[in-house]
Order: C-alpha cells, then structure tokens, then sequence
C-alpha cells in the first residue's frame, strides 16, 4: 500500500502524461491549422474566460505570456479585443467568426487523439473515468 502523498503524485503525475501525450500526437495536426504552442488553450478558453486577465488565470499562463499569443491571434484575425462596456478599464476577448472555426476544427483533432487513448477503456470504465474527473473538476 503506499501512501496519500506518494499516490498523490502517482495520479497528478499520470494525469499530466495523459494530456501532453494527447497534445503530442495532436500536434503536427494543429501545426498544419497554423497553431502553435498554447495557441489552442488561448482559443479554446476565450469563451468561458472573456478577460485576458481571467484566460491567463485559467490557463495558469503569466499575463505577458497570454499578451504575447493574443496579439498573434488578433494579427491573424481569429479574435478580436473590445473595451468591456460594464469596466471601461477592461478588454474584453472575442472568438472571430474564424477563429471559432478554427478553434472547432482544433478542438476536433484533440478529441480524435483523445478518443484513441480512451479506446483502451471499457464503456463502464470511460463512464466512471468521467464521472470521477467530474467529481474532481466539478465539486
């Protein structure tokens, strides 16, 4: 048996690997979309996190870091930034028509490779797998 703190680590551990070996094979697919890096985390929080302060927040990115990918993104055309009408101190973040698309068509290679990897599970396990980061994430 082994202990909290060593299975702790065991699990956080495991849980990393599962997402970059995702990212990883997912990776020539996004390059060849023209995203690189965390360009897809960037796009794909915009619409749950308008702000760039709340995007670098849940992205657990620095701010200079997330400022950097936004005006890549803006200079493509894929977002598009607006002072936010209720703090006028603020910016607010907006998905482009198409950088929505392309954040969809992101969005589809990363769930393909993410699908592969949970083909290894049973339908019983895939449904507790979920219901268990559910509980973690969610609670």
């Amino acid at each position: 048996m082994i202990d909290r703190h060593t299975e702790a680590v065991r699990i956080w551990r495991l849980n990393f690997l599962l997402s970059t070996t995702t990212l990883s094979a997912a990776g020539a697919e996004l390059k060849a979309l023209g995203l690189v890096g965390k360009e897809f985390f960037v796009l794909d929080g915009i619409e749950d996190h308008p702000s760039p302060a709340g995007l670098a927040g849940s992205l657990s990115m620095s701010k200079p870091n997330l400022t950097m990918h936004l005006k890549a993104l803006q200079a493509r055309g894929l977002i598009d930034r607006s002072v936010d009408q209720a703090d006028l101190r603020r910016h607010r973040l907006v998905l482009s028509d198409l950088g929505r698309e392309l954040r969809d068509k992101a969005r589809g290679i990363v769930t393909a490779k993410y699908e592969d990897t949970l083909q290894k599970l049973s339908a019983p396990e895939r449904e507790n797998f979920m219901r268990l980061l559910e509980k973690l994430v969610l609670d």
